[in-house]
């Protein structure tokens, strides 16, 4: 009875050892992924310590130190050299070209003779317009001695009428005739007036033949030959272009309306030709024209920049490319533009730390740059102010002379050009 207890006994010794497997298979593995999780966070840990020991030997900052200097604001233009004024010089009458006296680049000084139109037509007329002007004057005296014949019939005839001598038919006839008399002086007149007007306009336009400089200069355009018909029916045609005085030019700059907001009369300006690619000319601008320029829809307006050409180097027409100072700060605290563009790579940037705030302890919004301080960079915060590509001014911020910001990276085993 006994071994027959003990044998029914085993199968459940049996079953419960059979029932207990899943349970230690499931605490043996809840210890394998604790133990797996404990490797991969020391792992993490371990490299996250091995990159910070090791960040600042494997990388090298590439830094610029911070200084006083100035920083200038400027616009680039291209635009046309030209005389400061420029007097046509044309001819209201119509003929051939009998002589010409002046040429390209010849001084000439006011009133001088530069050409000449065949004056025969023109003194032709005047001469008849003089014939014409002595018909009327002697028609004037012809009728003079008319009204005086007139009025002496008249009065007799008011003393015959009186002792019926002469009827009063004839007295009125008498009178009729005085009184026509008197009315022809009065045209007479003015047909000596209408002469001497047509003699004057005649004789305006014979001067006109005679093509003078009306101002001071030097001939710089010339359009005419000897021999050459010129017609002034519909508008007068142009034969010289004098400049006045080359010793001051202008250069007539096309500014986009994009920059032109912040070109202001009295700013200084650079600008160099073509011809004299390494003498930089100084000037100022004297005019910002209202009106605009539209060309291929694109906007501009003219600026105006006066110059000294004493040495005459400068040419009309000539094409410039200028620099206008629209803005400057002679001694102002600046940073290199590249420190505005460089943030710093690695593990923090990587896993998504938040960035060092832009909010000045006053309040004052600004931008964040990082200086390079006990071997590691630091954000500071800075509020910018003027820019001229190269160089931004430093208004506000814990920044100083002497800093070393840092403007790019690069590691030390490679040659690379620091990256931004």
């Amino acid at each position: 009875m006994t071994e027959t207890q003990t044998l029914e006994s085993k199968p459940s010794a049996a079953g419960r050892s059979t029932a207990a497997t899943p349970r230690a298979l499931l605490r043996r593995s809840g210890w394998a992924v604790s133990a797996i999780l404990a490797l991969l966070a020391l792992a993490l840990a371990g490299v996250a310590l091995y990159w910070t020991m090791n960040h600042d030997s494997a990388v090298r900052y590439v830094t610029q130190k911070v200084a006083r200097g100035p920083v200038v604001r400027a616009i680039t233009a291209s635009g046309t050299i030209n005389p400061v004024i420029t007097v046509q010089v044309g001819t209201y009458v119509s003929g051939v070209i009998q002589a010409r006296y002046c040429d390209y680049n010849t001084e000439v000084k006011k009133g001088r003779l530069c050409a000449k139109i065949d004056p025969r037509p023109y003194q032709i007329i005047v001469d008849q317009d003089k014939a014409n002007l002595a018909v009327a004057r002697a028609q004037l005296v012809k009728d003079k001695a008319n009204l005086a014949y007139a009025k002496v019939s008249y009065e007799r005839n008011q003393r015959l009428v009186q002792t019926k001598a002469v009827s009063q038919d004839t007295l009125d006839n008498s009178k009729n005739a005085y009184d026509q008399a008197q009315a022809q002086i009065g045209l007479d007149e003015a047909t000596i007036a209408l002469r001497e007007a047509e003699l004057g306009a005649a004789t305006i336009n014979l001067g006109y033949t005679d093509i003078i400089s009306p101002v001071d200069g030097t001939v710089v355009s010339r359009s005419v030959e000897m021999g050459q018909t010129v017609a002034a029916s519909f508008q007068t045609p142009t034969l010289f272009l004098v400049a006045t005085d080359l010793t001051t030019m202008q250069v007539d700059t096309n500014v986009s309306e994009s920059d032109i907001g912040a070109v202001k009369l009295g700013n200084k300006a650079t600008f160099t030709v073509e011809s004299f690619a390494r003498h930089p000319f100084s000037g100022e601008v004297t005019q910002v024209r209202q009106s605009p320029q539209t060309i291929q829809n694109v906007v501009t307006y003219d600026a105006v920049i006066s110059v000294p050409n004493e040495e005459l180097l400068l040419k009309p027409g000539m094409t410039a490319t200028a620099r206008i100072v629209v803005d400057r700060r002679d001694d102002a605290l600046r940073a290199p533009d590249q420190a505005f563009r460089y943030t710093p790579g690695g593990l923090a940037a990587l896993s998504g730390a938040p960035s060092a705030p832009s909010v000045l302890p006053d309040g004052s919004t600004g931008v964040r740059l990082w200086v390079l301080r006990d071997g590691s960079p630091r954000p500071v915060v800075v509020v910018p102010g003027l820019d001229d590509d190269s160089y931004t001014e430093i208004v506000k911020g814990d920044l100083q002379p002497g800093d070393e910001i840092i403007v790019g990276e690069e590691a030390k085993s490679s040659r690379s050009s620091p990256r931004p």
